[in-house]
């Protein structure tokens, strides 16, 4: 294996569930695609337990600008590819393994200037790649319907038609075009929180973010690529930090592992594929108490992991696997 990098590999955060992935895929071996690269954690975990190669997709350019201290010393064995990780199948192909890490990076988080955080003051964006519709633009010309369904969707958040009356009636005094705008908004509509509590503006800033990317959308997708692009014996392994996105990897898995059954046992048996995955446990894993007390963020993180049969890929409907549909509104 080739040198590992000798430059400062501190990396500026904590990769959630590292450990607990790369024993459970152990040995490490081949070519691997980290979908979601962000500050690098994942990958250079990856390379250093025996990775031959890592493909590091992320659709934020900064996540490469980021990472030019010290990429350049894994040489040939990390490939940086500017994109999103639904179309992983278009850049690789016969993959020992894939992971994603579907939560926030954190540094899109600590850049005030992104938008993505309603604790510092910055304008209304929240775009990964950075290019398309802001958040900004969705408040501030959405239907207040619209607004609702993707604060409930997106966020569950059960106060989002309030919210979004609200949000009408302040962008017809000025345009919301910043963080703490809009944060003051919603704490208005809500009940103060309690100590312990999470911030009243959590649940729609991250309604508004996953809508702006089309996060979902993109999981979707990317569930089915990498389908595609792994290897029979290859690992998907993936890490969630809400419901919905467990929901969604969980159903997607047992579905492609053949473990779905019928909804309704009166029912004709359904005609499957034959199974594309095997589960490597029907229970997701969870941090344990230690990495919780050193990385909080790993409270609520789930890791799946899946093994590529050699069954062709085929496909599922989005209905299936959960995923949610906001309408747009009048």
């Amino acid at each position: 294996m080739a040198a590992a990098a000798t430059a400062d590999t501190t990396p500026p955060h904590i990769p959630v569930l590292l450990s607990a992935i790369l024993d459970a895929v152990a040995p490490v071996h081949g070519d691997w695609l980290d979908g979601t690269f962000g500050a690098g954690g994942y990958t250079r975990g990856l390379l250093e337990a025996g990775a031959d190669r890592v493909i590091a997709v992320d659709r934020d350019p900064l996540a490469f600008e980021m990472a030019a201290d010290w990429a350049d010393a894994y040489g040939a064995r990390l490939v940086q590819q500017l994109g999103v990780f639904s179309k992983m199948d278009t850049y690789a192909d016969a993959l020992d393994g894939v992971v994603l890490d579907l939560g926030v990076s954190s540094m899109q988080l600590d850049l005030a200037e992104r938008g993505f955080s309603f604790m510092r003051d910055g304008p209304l964006d929240m775009r990964m790649s950075q290019e398309g519709p802001s958040a900004a633009d969705i408040v501030n010309e959405a239907s207040a319907e619209t607004i609702a369904n993707i604060l409930f969707q997106y966020g569950e958040e059960r106060a989002s038609r309030r919210i979004a009356k609200a949000i009408l009636t302040e962008r017809a005094i000025a345009p919301i075009t910043t963080t703490l705008h809009l944060a003051g908004i919603i704490e208005r509509c809500l009940p103060r929180s309690k100590p312990g509590q999470s911030h009243a503006a959590t649940r729609s800033f991250q309604a508004l973010r996953i809508a702006v990317n089309d996060e979902y959308g993109e999981l979707y997708q990317g569930l089915m690529a990498a389908e595609r692009a792994l290897k029979p014996g290859g690992q998907l392994a993936v890490v969630t930090f809400h419901s919905v996105e467990d929901r969604m990897v969980k159903r997607f898995l047992t579905a492609r592992a053949g473990a779905g059954g019928n909804a309704n046992r009166f029912a004709p048996e359904v005609q499957r594929d034959a199974p594309a995955f095997t589960l490597r446990s029907r229970k997701a894993i969870v941090a344990d108490y230690a990495e919780v007390a050193a990385n909080p963020r790993a409270r609520s993180a789930k890791l799946r992991i899946a093994v590529r049969t050699d069954a062709p890929a085929g496909e599922i409907d989005a209905k299936s696997v959960g995923m949610p549909v906001v309408k747009a509104g009048n």
